[in-house]
């Protein structure tokens, strides 16, 4: 294990975590409105406002408002929020469990459909199947996320009436009608996520099918089943866990739209809202939550590229 790549790999998610909370707060900042007149509303006096905006600190100098706000996150305190006045970093752990859960539902879905397929179709290119999963490729690419969970609400709920049309009920209480508020959600993130998988997965399969070392086991004598299992899948995974690592990150930033459709009650449901209610606290925390957890995830991704294959050396 190259230990020095770990801390340099650590050193470096903590300045992409600072960054994105340096670029996430100055947007916040400069976009227009007035947070304090937004929440005394349209007809507050002046002098309101300009009480309000002092309480909050809106009117000290930039770098002071975001040290003081980054100080409050290493604390673990995020604020309170201008609506409602609660508690922003018990508003977040609520939602961080729900979007965790949708998206990796969502990924198992996506490589569930994504992993047979892409193989299958590189180990017999110019097949019906290799010809089916290039359609599948492009029909999940080209159909909004939006249009598919709406469709499948509509057939699967007001239709057929066999699954909910949206909600969430914790696995905790009742995992039978968690699991049937998640399946249409999570199928419809996992539908366009393995769409692209398979594209990947059946490019990555080809490359390493065509290569000499394929060709020198197979004239070993090795059955195909040991060739593909053995030397080509082995070899074809660093390719493949980087593409996972970067679905999880388009899952975590697409999971907006699912969410809203299917009334999930995620982070990124909680980021929606408080940009159209202007509660940039809220904002920032949600925010900050994403980022953290898409970095932690690329930085078990990249030291997975250890185990795949230990000849690997960074500089």
């Amino acid at each position: 294990m190259n230990y020095r790549y770990i801390l340099q790999r650590l050193f470096l998610a903590v300045v992409v975590i600072l960054g994105v909370t340096f670029v996430v707060f100055m947007i916040v900042q400069i976009v227009p409105g007035d947070p304090a007149r937004v929440v005394l509303g349209p007809y507050a006096s002046d002098e309101s406002v300009a009480g309000l905006r002092e309480r909050l600190g809106l009117n000290r100098p930039f770098f002071e408002q975001y040290f003081t706000w980054l100080g409050g996150i290493v604390q673990g305190d995020f604020g309170q929020s201008l609506l409602n006045g609660q508690d922003v970093a018990t508003q977040l752990l609520g939602r961080v469990g729900p979007s965790l859960e949708l998206a990796f539902v969502s990924l198992f879905i996506g490589l569930a459909i994504a992993f047979p397929i892409g193989i299958i179709s590189a180990i017999r290119p110019g097949s019906a199947i290799d010809i089916v999963a290039t359609l599948f490729s492009q029909i999940g690419v080209s159909v909004p996320t939006f249009w598919m969970g709406i469709l499948l609400m509509i057939f699967f709920s007001l239709t057929l009436g066999v699954l909910p049309p949206g909600g969430y009920t914790p696995f905790s209480e009742d995992p039978g009608d968690w699991l049937a508020h998640i399946i249409l959600p999570a199928f419809t993130a996992g539908f366009v996520s393995a769409s692209i998988q398979t594209r990947f997965i059946r490019s990555a399969m080809l490359d390493i099918l065509n290569a000499n070392f394929i060709q020198t086991a197979r004239a070993k004598g090795l059955s195909e089943r040991a060739v593909i299992i053995r030397h080509a899948m082995r070899n074809a995974m660093i390719n493949i866990v980087t593409i996972i690592g970067l679905q999880i990150t388009a899952l975590f930033s697409g999971l907006v739209i699912v969410e809203v459709v299917f009334s999930w009650p995620g982070l990124g449901r909680l980021a929606l809202n408080a940009v159209l209610e202007r509660d940039y606290p809220m904002l920032q925390g949600a925010v900050f939550v994403v980022a953290l957890v898409v970095t932690i995830v690329n930085l078990l991704i990249d030291l997975l590229y250890f185990v795949l294959d230990p000849r690997i050396e960074y500089a």
